[in-house]
């Protein structure tokens, strides 16, 4: 059992050196670092969706934008888009889980805001629909995702594909990379 804990422990490891070691990954987490920065100083939205697990992940990084994150600062307009119950099952049911998120950034999205989608496949039917009302409106298009990046790799502005095919590993490594971006836009916004 111990052994078990500990080669889980390493891969998890692994796939943070994997990060560190490319360059361009690194360049790209800086990159969405700085848009979500010069797009909150601009007064718009930071809008964050996901399917189960990523969906957790989704609202845990909203929730770092919009409450806090190290400092005691202004809140930022960051929202998961998943967070009403009576929405999300109304439109599921009217409209089809496909078009979720979609149906929302109809309402609320504006061209500047980021949209922020979480997958670990990449391939997420709803997450997809969004990206092509993002699109029509103007919004910055960022996706995490596993190595291959899925449908969603070119549906996007900006790529954080996590260098592994393990769900758990990939799911990890968004919350790391999310958290960095947190930090980043923090000290850009608050020094």
């Amino acid at each position: 059992m111990t052994n078990n804990i500990i080669r889980i422990l390493r891969e998890s490891i692994a796939v943070k050196e994997a990060i560190c070691n490319d360059a361009a990954l690194v360049h790209a987490i800086q990159q969405v670092a700085n848009v979500i920065t010069g797009s909150l100083q601009q007064k718009h939205k930071i809008l964050f969706c996901g399917n189960g697990g990523s969906a957790a992940d989704a609202q845990h990084l909203a929730a770092e934008f919009s409450g806090r994150f190290y400092k005691d600062r202004t809140p930022l307009y960051a929202e998961a888009l998943h967070c009403n119950t009576s929405y999300m099952t109304a439109v599921g049911n009217d409209y089809g889980y496909d078009q979720v998120y979609a149906r929302i950034l109809r309402g609320i999205g504006q061209e500047g805001d980021v949209l922020v989608g979480i997958s670990t496949s990449g391939n997420s039917a709803n997450i997809l629909e969004a990206y092509k009302v993002a699109k029509e409106k103007g919004m910055i298009i960022v996706s995490m995702t596993g190595f291959s990046g899925g449908k969603m790799r070119e549906n996007s502005d900006y790529l954080l594909n996590m260098p592994s095919s393990d769900t758990p590993r990939i799911q990890e490594s968004h919350i790391t990379v999310g958290h960095i971006i947190c930090e980043i836009v923090e000290n850009n916004l608050f020094p």
